[in-house]
């Protein structure tokens, strides 16, 4: 990570986005973690015993860091804390970020500068209490270790449970339609899929400068089939453009002109269906996506598989069978494992004219020459074959 400089934070300020190493992950997407209260503690190093008693401290009182109510990451600046095992993860609740390269703590306004060639450079000692949206609620400043555990098992155990981030208990920014699909031709999807089956559905991320498709288990269980016929194609895009467009431009302000991907997906509870907290638009080659659409195709035919937008809160959408669930895709969101049946959902991602030029322009960054090939004759069609 290229070290950012930064003012230092202040409460109500969004905490910095970051992806960096862990004791859960080699890559931690930290705006994952929204959804409940997060401490973000950074310590320095854990080479002195008054940190490390500070840092017991705080790992035995499961009670408070849960990932119910809260969870702790402690942020070190020191390799040494990693190679002999200073600090432990305990899970759930408390995680240890490796920040030997000092850019966290330079996008939080910590990082010092070296006063000298053998110096690696300083972090100013601070924990940060975060709201579930992930902005500032308090900064602590880690003054005496001594009592520093204490004040952020104080200020946390303060803190309402339910909706954590404070806000006023509107839903998630959300629109709900019905009817866009009608039953027969929600049958007819399903039907599709029943055919031809289903494969392992990935996730894109970015790494070493590419858009790559990655398949994880413990992140995603999904497969999804291809709708190839054009007929079935049209037909879905056309009541896209009557029943839904409208709709849009209506809440949002928005008329989408592209459609990315024609899929029935199918989250199936033999499989524990799921889709962990996450966003669509974070690499180069999603980067165009500017609102999913998510239509229930046997909304009443299992239980579980609902949307969840953590940031907001808890509730769980779900749209009535035919109807849909819009929203940006820039929103933090989850489909919650399926219990029981199967899920069925048709899942495209729309688009304008603007942002398929964003799209063509990123076509360097897709690391899969197929995927880059069939990316550009999609985008470069007129829009008649391909809007939303």
């Amino acid at each position: 990570m290229e070290e950012v400089k930064r003012q230092p934070l202040l409460p109500g300020d969004p905490a910095p986005w970051f992806v960096q190493r862990s004791t859960s992950r080699e890559d931690y997407h930290f705006h994952t973690v929204a959804g409940r209260y997060i401490v973000l503690c950074f310590f320095g190093s854990a080479a002195q015993p008054d940190v490390r008693q500070m840092l017991e401290r705080l790992w035995s009182r499961g009670d408070i860091f849960n990932d119910q109510h809260a969870s702790f990451f402690g942020v070190s600046g020191d390799a040494a804390d990693e190679a002999q095992a200073r600090v432990l993860q305990k899970l759930p609740g408390f995680r240890l970020i490796w920040d030997f390269d000092l850019s966290v703590a330079g996008l939080f306004g910590l990082a010092l500068p070296a006063t000298s060639a053998q110096e690696k450079g300083r972090v100013q000692c601070a924990t940060y209490v975060l709201d579930a949206n992930l902005r500032v609620l308090r900064i602590l400043p880690l003054v005496a270790t001594a009592t520093h555990a204490d004040e952020i098992i104080q200020a946390v155990a303060a803190l309402p449970g339910g909706e954590a981030t404070g806000l006023a208990t509107a839903p998630a920014p959300v629109l709900v339609v019905p009817r866009v699909f009608e039953p027969a031709f929600c049958r007819q999807l399903i039907g599709i899929y029943a055919a031809r089956g289903g494969t392992d559905s990935g996730f894109m991320r970015e790494r070493d400068g590419k858009t790559v498709m990655v398949v994880d288990y413990s992140h995603k269980r999904r497969r999804d089939c291809d709708i190839e016929d054009e007929t079935v194609k049209s037909a879905a895009r056309a009541r896209m453009l009557r029943r839904l467009n409208p709709e849009i431009a209506k809440a949002f302000c928005f008329t989408p002109t592209r459609m990315e991907r024609y899929i029935v997906a199918c989250y199936d509870a033999g499989e524990g269906g799921y889709f962990r907290p996450h966003r669509d638009n974070l690499t180069k080659g999603t980067a165009h996506r500017r609102f999913a659409v998510t239509i229930n195709l046997n909304a009443e035919e299992h239980e579980g598989g609902d949307l969840r937008f953590p940031e907001y809160d808890s509730r769980a959408y779900r749209a009535p069978t035919g109807g849909a669930v819009v929203f940006s895709c820039s929103l933090l969101h989850e489909a919650t494992p399926v219990t029981r049946g199967r899920r069925y959902a048709f899942l495209p991602f729309l688009y304008d004219e603007d942002a398929a030029r964003v799209r063509l322009a990123n076509l360097d960054h897709i690391e899969d020459e197929a995927l880059r090939e069939a990316v550009k004759r999609s985008t470069v069609e007129p829009r008649r074959k391909e809007g939303g």
